[in-house]
């Protein structure tokens, strides 16, 4: 059965649980399976289960933890016992969610005792929708009688919502949905998010790329609303029209794997076919690997600003460029550029800085 997992998250007073209930309607009255997890939370400080009840913040996560994992197999168990093909899971938080109450020693701990690294409890879901707290532009709608578990002031919402944020940042998968004034209006734009990355109704990929000097990598890892992952994407033989490759990405001994298929629709849109693979599947896959295209080795620096989401690829092969890219909406969408990013063009329509061409010169220079 092929079950897709989504988070949706966000700071107090962002509008998850409305979110999470709309959406569930949204997608059911097209025919989706749909199961909602509630906030775990929540549900144990409406249960009693606070940090004074139990001593301390971190052995409050711990809970949180343990039950947030018992009650994503549970429902996984039960989409499957429906014997249908597909089912989409919604999570009201995510496991990742828990890094913004501790220190990253803590978290750290937190997740070895639970037999996971700290990547794992954030790439264990398929995309991540992050509501942005309407404390940040909107204080004045900011109000958090809707729930009765939470007590933030505006100031310490904002701040938890960066936490938040931080925490997801390096996710292939993240979205932030920014705060407006009409409530609708956000929801409008997180079911279009959401929609675009289920691929209804049509998996549409939209992104522009640009050729950027070689970033301050400094700067880059020590920026609070920044990760970086390692990978390595092999490019697979394909039918005529279409391209094709998997993606190993890494952090330490944590390993996911990607395949990916995509048909152009123009230089800057194309359709995309995306799923997450065993490590079986991915062996298997390389066997049918592109012998005239090198496997590309990369570090990409995932980089929230402006509520934008960049990623930028440094390679071994570059000393003095890089290139960033950024996924859209749609193709008239702006974009606005981090002010530490030196720009030297733009390259979306340029076919000699997609990776399947940069693939083939390196190959090219391994034979020379």
């Amino acid at each position: 059965m092929e079950i897709t997992k989504i988070v949706i998250t966000g700071g107090p007073c962002a509008g998850k649980t409305k979110a999470v209930k709309l959406v569930k309607e949204h997608f059911e009255a097209l025919g989706l399976t749909v199961l909602a997890i509630p906030e775990t939370a929540t549900e144990l400080i409406l249960g009693g289960v606070t940090n004074e009840f139990v001593g301390s913040a971190e052995n409050f996560q711990t809970c949180i933890l343990g039950l947030q994992l018992e009650k994503e197999r549970i429902f996984e168990k039960a989409a499957r016992m429906t014997g249908r093909d597909k089912a989409l899971i919604i999570c009201d938080r995510g496991t990742a969610d828990n890094s913004a109450y501790l220190s990253d020693k803590e978290y750290k701990a937190l997740a070895n005792r639970a037999g996971f690294s700290e990547f794992d409890l954030r790439e264990r879901y398929d995309a991540v929708f992050h509501l942005e707290t309407a404390a940040k532009s909107e204080c004045d709608i900011y109000d958090l009688t809707s729930n009765s578990a939470r007590s933030e002031s505006a100031a310490e919402a904002a701040e938890l919502d960066d936490r938040l944020i931080s925490a997801y940042v390096g996710h292939p998968h993240f979205r932030i949905i920014r705060s407006e004034p009409d409530f609708q209006t956000k929801m409008t734009h997180l079911i279009s998010e959401i929609s675009s990355f289920l691929g209804i109704p049509e998996p549409i990929e939209t992104e522009r790329k640009y050729l950027i000097e070689y970033p301050n990598l400094s700067l880059l890892e020590g920026h609070p609303f920044c990760r970086g992952v390692d990978m390595v994407q092999t490019y697979l033989k394909a039918d005529s029209g279409m391209s094709e490759r998997v993606r190993k990405r890494y952090c330490g001994e944590s390993t996911v794997y990607i395949h990916t298929a995509k048909k152009r629709l123009s230089d800057m849109s194309c359709y995309e076919y995306e799923s997450r693979i065993s490590e079986k599947e991915y062996l298997s896959l390389l066997e049918r690997a592109d012998e005239n295209r090198a496997p590309i080795r990369k570090k990409r620096y995932c980089l929230v600003y402006d509520k934008q989401y960049f990623e930028i690829d440094v390679y071994p092969f570059w000393n003095d460029r890089a290139i960033m890219e950024i996924e859209l909406s749609g193709e008239n969408d702006s974009v606005n550029f981090p002010d530490f990013i030196k720009i030297i063009k733009e390259v979306t329509y340029d076919k000699e800085y997609k990776n399947a061409s940069l693939a083939k010169k390196v190959k090219a220079n391994e034979n020379v």
